[in-house]
């Protein structure tokens, strides 16, 4: 019984997305989950194809080196807000994306960051730019 335990945890285990490590930060006075996006794959990959996010849960893209970075919706079917956060922490800016379209959403300046959320979250929580968030300053940097 022992192994079939140990076969069942380890397939498992191997069926775990490689994007899935994760970290808890504030935005605002806001904690939230996020799921770490800190290769190329996994930032390639993002939220496509998940109909569900939790309330306060997002995904924190990561990146080798700040840069005004675009992202779209293609394949994803939630409708989702961003924001892009420069290596300080501070949101630079926060644009609502619909699902499923190619449209671009581009940082305003130089970020290392993109916190990505349900649509509206930034609204409903009183973030806007110019906000910290300042815990990215401590997430493992890009891989």
């Amino acid at each position: 019984m022992r192994l079939l335990s140990t076969l069942y945890l380890s397939s498992l285990l191997a069926l775990q997305p490689a994007w899935c490590a994760d970290i808890a930060l504030m935005v605002g006075n806001q904690r939230i989950h996020a799921e770490l996006a800190d290769t190329p794959q996994s930032r390639e990959r993002g939220l496509m194809q998940r109909d569900h996010l939790c309330a306060d849960c997002g995904m924190l893209f990561v990146f080798a080196e700040a840069g005004r970075y675009n992202f779209w919706m293609k394949d994803t079917p939630l409708p989702l807000s961003i924001a892009f956060i420069a290596a300080n922490g501070a949101i630079i800016n926060i644009a609502e994306m619909r699902p499923n379209t190619t449209e671009l959403h581009r940082a305003n300046g130089e970020a290392l960051y993109a916190l990505e959320m349900n649509s509206g979250w930034f609204a409903r929580n009183g973030i806007k730019p110019g906000d910290r968030v300042p815990g990215v300053k401590h997430v493992p940097a890009a891989r």
